[in-house]
């Protein structure tokens, strides 16, 4: 039985266990139905099975060993992935101006970090793809990469695994911002059938809530026991559930048509607005810029005059974040509001 389906069935069973609440005491009123399922580990319920179940057919989706349903953020997939590949006093091998869980997930496993600077991109302002050569190996037992990175920049995966295989490195790719590549032929390549280890966030581009995110394993590492150290023993099966409606919406043909027609309405709003540049590998990150304007007096433009507000901006550009929400009355008003300036 699906997650899905177990919250769906009423509980005949008089509980006095955890979670205090009962799914019939409300203290926020608004948050009512999240109450209603909010469940634990009873025998009632018996949830772990079905998210073990859940998450094999994430697996069998995604193509990968393992997929783990996450709900501490990417973070944490991060952070389980070095703990389980490394022991105290390794070599990892990260970006210096990496997302912050990169080195605490080497401190956390008592390894030793090395660094690695990226290059940027001077007529947008933003750090390149990461390549063979910028990665000196040397004994590192894990790298990690971000790709894409916030700008939709897409690294070479392929090429860097090849480089990590010959090396005895692990591959660990912080693919946060690419959780919808999966699922269409028009986006990058997803990192989720090459690395290690591809820690992918639902709720930044994928319609998941905050912070659901998801842990592909491609290798032959138990990963589950990394992730019971970080995480915790009660967690939220109402958030584990949503995990596992997101990516059967995301595999099933209305998801992937909702994806298609994203990608439709952002190459039209591309091909109508002739008086910006626009960057970047991914199409769903709308990297910006405009002559005679920084990207920080871009960004205010937008927020002040037409109330749109941006997810990332430097001295030279500025990038707007769309993902399987963002609707065509969204692109319409940006598209009329970039028309402007």
């Amino acid at each position: 039985m699906s997650l899905v389906k177990l919250l769906r069935i009423k509980n005949k069973k008089l509980l006095f266990t955890t979670p205090s609440h009962g799914q019939k005491f409300f203290l926020f009123n608004k948050f009512r139905q999240f109450y209603k399922y909010d469940i634990s580990e009873t025998e009632a319920h018996n949830p772990e099975r079905a998210l073990l179940l859940a998450q094999e057919k994430a697996s069998k989706i995604y193509g990968t060993k393992y997929t783990y349903f996450l709900t501490n953020g990417s973070t944490s997939g991060i952070i389980a992935s070095v703990i389980a590949c490394t022991k105290k006093g390794d070599k990892v091998l990260i970006w210096r101006n990496a997302h912050r869980s990169h080195e605490n997930a080497v401190k956390l496993a008592g390894c030793i970090p090395m660094y690695y600077d990226i290059p940027k991109i001077s007529d947008w302002g933003i750090p390149d793809k990461i390549t063979s050569d910028l990665i000196d190996i040397k004994d590192a037992k894990a790298v990690i990469v971000t790709s894409p990175s916030y700008e939709g920049i897409v690294s070479d995966i392929k090429a860097l695994k090849s480089v990590c295989r010959k090396n005895g490195a692990f591959l660990i790719v912080d693919e946060a911002h690419g959780a919808l590549y999966p699922f269409s032929d028009r986006l990058p390549q997803s990192a989720v059938n090459i690395a290690d280890f591809t820690i992918q966030s639902l709720h930044k581009t994928a319609g998941g809530l905050n912070p659901t995110a998801l842990l592909h394993v491609n290798c032959d590492i138990n990963t589950q026991n990394a992730l019971d150290m970080i995480n915790t023993t009660s967690p939220s099966y109402p958030l584990l559930t949503s995990i596992e409606a997101n990516i059967n919406y995301l595999n099933s043909r209305k998801g992937r048509k909702k994806i298609e027609n994203l990608i439709d309405s952002i190459k039209e709003l591309k091909n109508s607005v002739k008086n910006i540049e626009f960057g970047g590998d991914d199409i769903t990150k709308i990297l910006i810029k405009k002559q005679n304007l920084s990207g920080y007096e871009l960004s205010e433009k937008l927020f002040d005059k037409y109330d749109i507000e941006d997810e990332k901006t430097n001295d030279i550009s500025t990038m707007l974040l769309c993902g399987i929400g963002t609707d065509n009355k969204k692109l319409n008003k940006l598209k009329n509001a970039l028309l402007k300036l």
